[in-house]
């Protein structure tokens, strides 16, 4: 008889939650699919194999709904050797459907550039499995072109906007009354605390969400986080973070009483709960749009101030990679080791065209 374990950790439950959240989705994914996902779990994060699993289901819809050898299946019908009976021309209609489709609930959906290249890179990654074991003897994914991707500009905040931003969040309150000056007072050191955070260690939004009180080292100024994969790390900060988090810890939070199974947060929501991923992108939001109304401001885009400016200091892209949690350091290499935009203006008086 299985044992329930009581008062678990933040990313213990993620993980049972997202292991649920699996299973319901494979629910609806032809059987022979489930030994594919089964494979990947060693090598792919659990939001990483839900995410192919929703968009595995487009694809089989997309047959069901499109294809006339396919349109009176229904999901269970499907065999890993159907995979292989499509020819290159019939992956290339679905990745025309993908730019424009409606869903189950008749809304449409529209996939960018990058969307496009996920749900094509899902595509061949599962078609690619059943391939090297031999099920199948035909793999159509591999003639056809992937989407090509176009680099956008990085978006980030500037040295003088990240002043401007803590400051409104230290004093934009000054001019609110009523209930909202009531609910800016309320979160007021909680969501500097988080801000300053996040861009004085540049670390994710799904790892701020994650850290527990006992998570925070003073004698050490160091948080141990818990990365992509679920390694452990300690992230150390500098004095400003240092004392956003006592001003909060020592005040707000010491005052709060957080509900049952949430003692051990960090940040909690004003209902008394762990702040979620989402809260912390809408307060984010909420903040930047004050500060920079022309630039899209997220949690990742802070993580992207920060690198960036943790670079430009140090000239270390190793030690931006080791801070930043990435794998692979060509990925740090790629984002924050470009030419800075001050660099490229110097070229705009460099070449002269006519003697004056």
């Amino acid at each position: 008889m299985a044992v329930q374990q009581e008062n678990k950790s933040y990313h213990e439950q993620k993980y049972i939650d997202n292991t649920l959240r699996l299973r319901s989705v494979l629910n609806t994914l032809p059987p022979f699919a489930k030994d594919y996902f089964r494979a990947a779990e060693p090598t792919m994060s659990a939001r990483t194999r839900i995410s192919y699993a929703y968009d595995i289901r487009v694809f089989f819809n997309f047959l069901m709904e499109n294809n006339p050898v396919y349109k009176n299946y229904t999901m269970d019908q499907f065999t890993a050797h159907d995979l292989e009976k499509l020819e290159p021309v019939d992956i290339e209609e679905y990745q025309e459907y993908l730019k424009v489709y409606e869903n189950k609930d008749k809304r449409q959906i529209t996939n960018t550039e990058k969307g496009l290249a996920r749900k094509m890179s899902a595509l061949r990654s599962f078609y690619g499995y059943y391939f090297r074991h031999r099920v199948i003897s035909r793999n159509p994914t591999l003639l056809v072109d992937m989407p090509k991707l176009h680099e956008k500009a990085i978006i980030r905040l500037d040295a003088d906007e990240v002043a401007m931003l803590l400051d409104y969040v230290d004093h934009g309150g000054d001019r609110l009354t009523g209930q909202r000056k009531v609910y800016y007072e309320k979160t007021k050191t909680r969501d500097l605390a988080i801000l300053t955070l996040l861009l004085g260690t540049g670390i994710r939004v799904s790892e701020c969400v994650g850290l527990d009180i006992q998570d925070v080292d003073f004698k050490n100024n160091g948080i141990k986080v818990t990365r992509k994969g679920g390694n452990e790390m300690v992230v150390y900060f500098g004095e400003e973070v240092e004392n956003a988090l006592k001003t909060y810890l020592f005040t707000t939070r010491k005052a709060a009483a957080a509900l049952p199974g949430h003692e051990d947060a960090l940040f909690l929501s004003t209902q008394r709960k762990r702040m979620g991923v989402q809260a912390v992108e809408n307060m984010v939001k909420k903040y930047a749009k004050e500060i920079t109304p022309n630039k899209k401001i997220t949690p990742h885009k802070l993580r992207s101030t920060y690198g960036t400016a943790l670079y430009k200091e140090t000239g270390d892209i190793y030690l931006v990679a080791d801070v930043l949690g990435h794998k692979d350091v060509n990925t740090t290499r790629k984002h924050y080791a470009a030419i800075d935009e001050n660099r490229r203006r110097q070229a705009a008086g460099a070449v002269k065209l006519r003697d004056v």
